[in-house]
């Protein structure tokens, strides 16, 4: 009777019959794949990027707050600092006059200073009149690089930077080369031709309906945006892989079809396991007090359902559709056995792992001393884009700025005029700009309260006309006492009467002649901007120039220094708002989110794999080994003196465990099966010999991935994500590879006394000779035996005897741990033959 016939004579379990499902309605799941894909292709343009890290900051920090009331109540005109390289002073001023004359802009700052010139180069601060996103600002900056067309220009600031395209630019080539090394590494590993494009169609379709998918969560950071893809693919192909390989196993005695079901029945909960892993530590992630984490982790873990189901929905159709190919499409293996070092590892036992538990507690010292950072200013990457080394050669010239925003209570012009003086008397701060401390006219600043008669002597108003005013004005703000008390004593804000004469003008009450109308008109549209950027309905803001590094332990300190002296002139919540003081949140927040990182990632890990393998202990081996890839692989920054972005460390830390654990229980399956079969050198060597086409696979793509990524990316916080989390795969690897066979050969007694379904010690005898056996047999027997066994063995015995004895020809037996076991019926077949035998003998 044929396999087919047998299965369709049996009942199906729910799985197979779902597996039968899914392949005989593979035309049906090929149109919804097609509609799905067309969908998401199109859906793909309305996922929402937001390029500014600090939109991800907790509502509680400072700077969150502070960049809330600033959008709110403040306008930011959009700004470029330009740098004209090998030009003379005199062509640098003719080119300030020509930038000026562009339409949308607002003004140009340049001076003979060393602040704009120096060694031969000229720094122009422009302003727009639009803010950074703003057409009016693009186009300017547009036609001021027609004028500066020929020259040697380096542009820095915030409009015209298109970092969002320069990363989706290099991500393009990224996953071009990882899909082409992907393809290299299938080749190698693959048992036909014809899977490699059933695995990338598959994950195609997988990647693009992620992708697609994203508009659903209303906005996904620039960091999710960009390596998602290229993660999906490495964290999610071994789903793939494994049914691949299934399919090639049951196809050797099944026709396709049944080969296709049986392939998917087993390989359904061998992938969902595989997955949890993956997903606990993705999801560790999501409990980050700074959302990013929040943000990617919920943008993998959708990758890697998506990816679940095209393996599970899709992929069997293929396999089906594509069976006659695949067939004619065989090769020889690729892969070599690597008895060698599976030989080197188990004589090696006693040696490498003192020197492994040495090398972990250096490493989990080295690594919380690791140099972490929380801005991009003291970072560098492999790959530059045009932005960043316009910046590298404005600061090398000019130097760098930090600049810092102070929200400070609107209305009380004369405490804020003491908090700007006293800002200007402090040694870290190079200038204050705010309402208070800009001239208006004659030396009086805007917020400088004038009485009618000051006011008249300023402007060449009449006394009279400046009395009337002054009491327009009292009618105006409703202070009538002023008007009882008297108008010459009255004093007013100086910005506050500029724009009242202003509007009173506009309405035809107040007539000036022309060179002082147009005097105010200007004035007026100064005042204006200002206004608009330094005074809001509640909060004015001042703009300070440290002259202290954006991130240190020195600037973190002045930042509480500026709180207490606003505290001496404010009551109420005042605000700091810049890099400074996001770095300073970042760090503050960075302790929480790694003890919680940490905790959550193992817990979640421990309870899937104590639910994998039905042990206590060994889960805690196989955390040891990728925990002390962690700090290993985070060890480097310490050693070389290189700083590291923290983000990179809480993503990285959970994508390695969650992801890279999948290598040790790939070992340790194989291992713990093959115990029971064989001498536990042959188990660990076979172990090796199994699993490393699975883990040389996953790990290449992983690591690859992370590399590109690495080493392609110009952006600073997704360039070392890269580096880090592919050298933390190699790390991984190389530990799972080498000292976790080393371990679970020294950690048996551990394994097998913290086992859940483990009711006694059973007899493991070793043994050469003539044996005497009676009981149940499970392990290797000069071959392979699990039985009920009653009869001598000639040869080797490494085996459990459960419920029973083993006794050496011509000596006592040994006393029986369990209770006798019933009687045995009497041995037939090759038993019997053998008992026969050794009893003639």
């Amino acid at each position: 009777m044929s396999k087919q016939t047998e299965r369709g004579s049996e009942k199906q379990s729910p799985v197979e019959q779902a597996a039968a499902f899914i392949v005989d309605k593979r035309k049906a799941f090929y149109l919804l794949y097609v509609g799905l894909a067309i969908f998401c292709f199109i859906a793909s343009g309305w996922v929402q990027v937001n390029n500014d890290i600090t939109a991800y900051l907790p509502d509680s920090t400072e700077t969150r707050q502070g960049l809330t009331i600033m959008d709110t109540e403040f306008t930011t005109f959009g700004t470029n600092d330009i740098l004209v390289d090998n030009i003379s002073y005199a062509q640098a001023e003719s080119l300030a006059h020509k930038m000026e004359t562009v339409q949308g802009v607002k003004s140009v700052a340049f001076d003979d200073t060393d602040d704009h010139y120096k060694d031969a180069a000229a720094l122009f601060s422009v302003t727009y009149d639009g803010e950074t996103e703003d057409s009016i600002s693009t186009d300017a900056l547009s036609s001021i690089k027609d004028i500066l067309s020929g020259y040697d220009v380096y542009y820095t600031g915030e409009v015209g930077n298109a970092q969002s395209d320069s990363i989706a630019s290099e991500m393009q080539v990224v996953m071009l080369i990882a899909v082409v090394i992907i393809c290299l590494v299938l080749l190698f590993t693959s048992h036909t031709y014809m899977e490699i494009p059933v695995l990338l169609v598959t994950f195609g379709t997988a990647a693009l309906l992620n992708k697609g998918t994203n508009f659903l969560l209303g906005e996904i950071s620039f960091i999710s945006n960009s390596v998602a893809v290229v993660l999906q693919l490495a964290l999610a192909i071994d789903y793939a892989i494994i049914l691949c390989h299934r399919y090639t196993e049951e196809r050797l005695t099944q026709d396709a079809r049944e080969a296709v079901i049986s392939a998917l029945s087993k390989a359904i909960p061998e992938i969902s396991g595989s997955s949890l892993t993956t997903l606990s530590g993705l999801l560790a992630m999501t409990f980050m007090q700074f959302r990013i984490g929040y943000d990617l982790g919920i943008v993998l873990m959708k990758s890697i359902v998506l990816s679940l189901l095209s393996v599970f929905t899709l992929m069997p159709g293929l396999l089906m559709s594509f069976s006659s190919l695949i067939d004619r499409t065989h090769h020889k293996s690729f892969v070599p056995k690597i008895n060698v070092w599976g030989r080197f590892v188990y004589k090696s036992r006693f040696v490498m792992p003192p020197i492994f538990v040495v090398v972990l507690i250096a490493a989990f010292f080295f690594s919380n001393q690791c140099p972490y950072v929380y801005g991009s200013s003291t970072l560098t990457t492999y790959t530059k884009n045009d932005s960043q080394i316009a910046q590298e050669k404005v600061d090398e010239t000019f130097g760098s700025t930090n600049m810092l925003a102070l929200l400070v209570p609107t209305g009380d012009y004369e405490a804020e005029g003491r908090l700007a003086r006293a800002l200007e008397s402090m040694p870290q701060i190079d200038s204050v700009t705010a309402l208070s401390s800009t001239e208006a006219m004659d030396g009086y600043m805007l917020t400088d309260r004038l009485t009618p008669r000051q006011f008249a002597e300023l402007t060449d108003l009449d006394i009279e006309v400046a009395r009337l005013l002054y009491s327009a004005y009292a009618v105006d703000q409703e202070t009538y006492g002023q008007l009882v008390g008297g108008l010459d004593s009255y004093s007013v804000p100086l910005i506050d009467m500029f724009l009242f004469l202003h509007d009173r003008m506009e309405e035809g009450y107040v007539t000036l002649d022309n060179d002082l109308t147009e005097e105010m008109n200007d004035l007026y549209v100064q005042l204006t901007d200002a206004k608009l950027q330094l005074k809001g309905e509640h909060y004015s803001r001042m703009v300070l120039q440290l002259n202290l590094p954006e991130e240190s332990q020195e600037t973190f300190d002045f930042l509480t220094t500026l709180h207490q002296t606003a505290a001496r002139y404010y009551t109420g919540d005042v605000f700091l708002v810049g890099n400074s003081t996001s770095d300073y949140d970042l760090s503050a927040s960075f302790a929480r989110d790694n003890a919680m990182i940490s905790i959550l990632t193992i817990v979640f890990v421990i309870l899937v794999l104590v639910f994998t393998f039905q042990s206590a202990g060994l889960p805690v081996l196989l955390i040891l080994v990728i925990q002390g890839s962690i700090w290993i692989n985070f060890s480097f920054p310490y050693l070389t003196q290189s700083n590291l972005f923290f983000l990179s460390y809480l993503i990285v830390s959970s994508i390695q465990m969650g992801a890279n654990i999948d290598y040790a229980i790939v070992i340790t399956n194989r291992y713990t099966q093959l115990k029971t079969q064989m001498p536990l050198k042959e188990a660990a060597i076979e172990s090796l010999n199994a699993a490393f086409p699975t883990i040389i696979t996953s790990g290449t793509i992983l690591a690859t991935a992370g590399t590109l990524i690495g080493f392609l990316s110009s952006d600073t916080s997704i360039s070392s994500i890269g580096i880090c989390l592919g050298r933390g795969t190699i790390l991984s690897i190389a530990l799972v590879m080498g000292i976790l066979p080393q371990i679970l050969l020294l950690g048996d007694v551990i394994i097998e006394k913290t086992a859940f379904t483990l009711k006694h010690k059973g007899i493991l005898q070793t043994n050469t000779g003539t044996l005497r056996v009676n009981g149940h047999v499970r392990g290797y027997v000069s071959g392979i035996i699990n039985a009920d066994f009653n009869g001598t063995i000639i040869g080797s015995l490494n085996a459990n005897v459960e419920a029973g004895t083993v006794q050496e020809e011509g000596k006592a037996l040994p006393p029986s741990p369990e209770p006798p076991t019933p009687e045995l019926p009497s041995p037939t077949g090759e038993a019997a033959s053998r008992e026969e035998a050794a009893h003639h003998a």
